[in-house]
């Protein structure tokens, strides 16, 4: 199903802070543009995306100081799923051949300035000849006639569009991608803005946008004697069960419409979207229904704390207690990265972990080296005892290459899940 698609644009001056809100506020992919950008600072802000791809879920789109086919494999490397570029093709429009021959043509968008460019359908035909996979069509709020333009080139040149909008209403948006006919809206230069409710605006009009529609009508759910169904709240990252509230058929549709987790009190008798008093919003990434229809599972980005006594989950009390040993994967590297990057920030006396860091890349690299050769020397006896002690030697001096390269757990795993 093709869904129209809202993409914010955030701002420079905190662009980690708005990346975060707008992926939690139903945007379908985010731009971080730097119209002002240079070459040398490709790589100021090569840390910036690498931080916002770090923790938001939605593709980012990397726009400003393209000038070489080097630049684009930066900023993909960082994480940006698609570069956007303006100056450069005017240039050599080659770079748009070479970028697409080598990373996609769907990961190169091309920036067609209409107050600058006499001819923007050729320029269209032309981009699209060598590989442009889509086109930002700007127009610096300018044009009166900017959606009969855009719409014009669209179908003219045949790429996908994404036009340009100078107002965060609503209404404008929507009838902006009516008249344009447009694949995704480009919301610039706005402030914090609910891209939900943009989108519910749009599905009034008739404009399809990507919302949340539950596959089972709440009067298929089995209610408790109250006429409520209870719902477990995970985050959805780390799993770690936060609360449990109850919702009413109210509740359960506002939560759709907004996005937002909203419930329904029993001692207030009333309906509470969590986080409107204290700011600590649950923003929904899944809603499940058990086997008996009659509890829900959602899975949240929490922000803040979930339990009003300020403690991250509700479930914090221990009765009783079994010791176990703790060998879920993920956990386990995690919490070895953490040892490792202390070590590095803390210096501990003796330690191997702190000898490797004072001797510096060649070191590590040789022993990581060193101990990959042990592995294929093990796996040839075969020895599966001498495979495994071996694989662990290993992953303990990759961990150490990681935190001295500055690459997380979380960059590998978003790394492979994007490859997936």
């Amino acid at each position: 199903m093709d869904y129209k698609k809202i993409v914010p644009c955030i701002s420079l001056e905190n662009p980690i802070e708005d990346a975060l809100f707008f992926n939690d506020a139903g945007a379908d992919e985010i731009a971080f543009f730097d119209s002002s950008c240079e070459r040398e600072d490709i790589d100021k802000n090569i840390a910036i995306i690498k931080e916002i791809t770090r923790q938001i879920d939605v593709p980012l789109i990397a726009c400003g100081g393209v000038r070489r086919l080097e630049d684009i494999k930066k900023l993909l490397y960082a994480g940006a799923s698609k570069v956007c570029m303006k100056s450069a093709p005017l240039i050599d429009i080659g770079i748009v051949r070479e970028a697409s021959e080598r990373f996609g043509s769907e990961r190169i968008i091309v920036t067609i300035d209409l107050t600058e460019c006499d001819n923007p359908v050729e320029y269209g035909k032309s981009l699209k000849k060598n590989g442009a996979g889509e086109l930002l069509l700007i127009h610096k709020d300018e044009l009166n006639n900017y959606a009969d333009v855009v719409k014009n080139i669209r179908r003219e040149v045949g790429l996908p569009v994404m036009a340009q909008s100078y107002s965060d209403h609503a209404k404008d948006v929507s009838s902006l991608l009516k008249a344009t006919e447009a694949e995704v809206i480009s919301l610039y230069n706005i402030n914090r803005h609910d891209i939900m409710e943009i989108k519910q605006q749009c599905k009034a009009d008739g404009v399809l946008v990507n919302l949340f529609e539950s596959r089972i009508v709440f009067d298929e759910f089995k209610l408790n004697g109250d006429g409520l169904i209870p719902v477990i709240v995970q985050h959805y990252k780390t799993d770690e069960v936060l609360m449990l509230a109850y919702m009413n058929k109210e509740a359960f549709e506002k939560t759709i419409n907004t996005g937002r987790m909203t419930y329904y009190s029993r001692s207030r008798q009333e309906l509470w979207t969590k986080g409107e008093t204290s700011g600590h919003f649950q923003f929904v990434k899944s809603l499940t229904l058990d086997c008996d229809k009659d509890t829900i599972l959602a899975k949240v980005s929490q922000i803040g704390a979930a339990c009003h006594t300020g403690s991250p989950t509700c479930f914090f009390t221990n009765l009783v207690k079994k010791e176990y040993a703790d060998t879920n994967p993920l956990k386990v590297f995690m919490e070895e990265y953490d040892i490792i990057r202390d070590r590095k920030n803390n210096p501990k006396e003796g330690s191997y972990t702190n000898y490797l860091f004072d001797k510096g890349i060649d070191k590590i690299l040789k022993k990581v080296g060193e101990e990959a050769t042990e592995i294929v020397i093990a796996a040839k006896n075969p020895d599966r005892e001498e495979v495994k002690y071996e694989i662990s030697d290993f992953l303990y001096h990759m961990m150490v290459l990681m935190v001295e390269c500055g690459v997380s757990w979380e960059d590998v795993i978003k790394e492979l899940a994007d490859r997936r």
